[in-house]
């Protein structure tokens, strides 16, 4: 089987590293056991370029492991559609020239959607990792990117209940367990995708466990289909939930944290201090609005030092053409703007502050994991377990909102959260298992 997978963004690298590592385990594992070549999973690395900044790109293949693209399409920059119209262009090249069994793609990137169009287009499978996540803000590119790749990918996996719902509801079928092998046989084989080492401290039993979800909104999967009428009986996207692969990089990745060069020019010390990051339109697209944010947030967090590492669309409005900055900003001499960070110097800093204040979606997972409180500058999220069981909650694009809730951090009075189900660090494992099945 030949696996095209797509990066094209930041979120999308720490998506792609487990489950490059997973299928590396499964080819492992396949020569072990057996002669057929076609059990062998061949993939084909792609960086569209969609960002193309040092610190929010190459660091991350470095720090995660991850090797170097096949091919770089170099399509960084311009406008929505410009971008969407040369990833197109560039991919529906590169996958006439190199054919694949299944393009994968994972989240919700401008990157995600342009590939999965070109793939469909040239009759090849999409497999979307992190589908059915929703927010249903149309303001919103992601939301776009979510909607339209979820429309075209055949294979289709989860990270929550919700995300299963969000599908079966236009119409997708969940897999509530594998069907090609039994369960049994499945875990065994992900047991073995695990380290050698490992293997022999678990002593042949298995710790590696795929969902059998069955909940009670579901319908029997082959009564869903019986139920389709003739004209779209062979309508054959399918469903599975497998976990957060975002997580999976989380957990593989912790003990490497490494200690930012920020930590001791500031003397910054365990929870006494502020992460901020903001990227969203909403946030930093007026000058007014963004600085009483700051402002806000600066002036009620009691004097502790806010470590903010700017993402360069922030930076441009914040620092201009000319480098001047935003007016105002003199008067908070605790707010620290530093450069954009790699991945395991930030999530050293979150994992040790007192909180995070954010409008990404993937920081609110990676805080609920942590058990870091987390405060969201947006009206809505498609991470809604990030809330509902881990320690974010929305606060909104109102900078007024901030100080109340500030106040209830300060006053101890933040939830306490927990991890949701099957935020284990398996998730890629689950993947690759079930897409050597599913293919053959």
């Amino acid at each position: 089987m030949k696996i095209t997978i797509i990066a094209g963004a930041r979120p999308n690298f720490m998506k792609i590293a487990p489950i490059i590592k997973a299928i590396k385990g499964w080819n492992e594992l396949t020569s072990e056991r057996l002669t057929n070549e076609r059990s062998l999973i061949q993939y084909r690395l792609v960086h569209t370029g969609q960002h193309y900044d040092k610190n929010m790109s190459d660091t991350f293949f470095e720090e995660l492991g991850i090797p170097a693209p096949d091919v770089n399409l170099g399509c960084g920059g311009g406008s929505q559609a410009e971008q969407t119209a040369a990833i197109m262009v560039a991919f529906e090249k590169e996958l006439t020239a190199h054919p694949a069994d299944i393009v994968m793609v994972v989240g919700d990137v401008t990157s995600t959607m342009a590939c999965s169009i070109v793939a469909k287009k040239l009759n090849t499978k999409v497999c979307h990792v992190e589908a059915g996540i929703r927010s249903w803000d149309l303001t919103m590119p992601e939301e776009i990117n979510r909607m339209v790749t979820d429309a075209l990918a055949d294979y289709m996996f989860t990270t929550s209940e919700v995300a299963n719902r969000n599908l079966i509801r236009m119409g997708a079928v969940l897999e509530s367990k594998p069907k090609i092998r039994d369960l049994q046989s499945l875990n065994n084989d992900l047991h073995c995708l695990a380290p050698q080492s490992a293997r022999k401290q678990a002593s042949g039993q298995t710790t590696v466990q795929i969902s059998a979800v069955e909940p009670e909104f579901l319908q029997d999967p082959s009564q869903k289909y019986a139920s389709l009428t003739k004209n779209t009986k062979n309508i054959s996207q399918r469903v599975w939930f497998v976990g957060n692969v975002m997580i999976d990089t989380l957990l593989a990745n912790r003990s490497r944290f490494r200690k930012p060069e920020v930590w001791d020019e500031l003397g910054l010390k365990e929870k006494e201090f502020i992460v901020m990051t903001m990227h969203r339109p909403a946030n930093v697209d007026e000058e007014n609005h963004l600085r009483e944010t700051m402002e806000q947030i600066v002036s009620n967090v009691h004097g502790l030092p806010v470590i903010f590492p700017i993402h360069p669309r922030t930076a441009k409005l914040l620092f201009g053409l000319e480098g001047e900055r935003v007016r105002g900003l003199e008067g908070m001499p605790n707010l620290h703007i530093v450069e954009p960070m790699g991945y395991l110097e930030f999530n050293y800093l979150v994992e040790r502050a007192k909180a995070v204040v954010t409008d990404s979606g993937g920081i609110t997972e990676e805080t609920t994991v942590m058990g870091v409180p987390c405060l969201t500058l947006r009206d809505n999220t498609e991470r809604p377990e990030t809330c509902t069981i881990g320690t974010n909650e929305l606060i909104g694009t109102n900078p007024a909102a901030i100080k109340p809730a500030l106040d209830k951090l300060f006053a101890g009075e933040w939830k306490k959260g927990g991890i949701p189900e099957l935020w284990d660090g398996h998730a890629a494992e689950r993947i690759i298992g079930i897409l050597s099945r599913v293919n053959e």
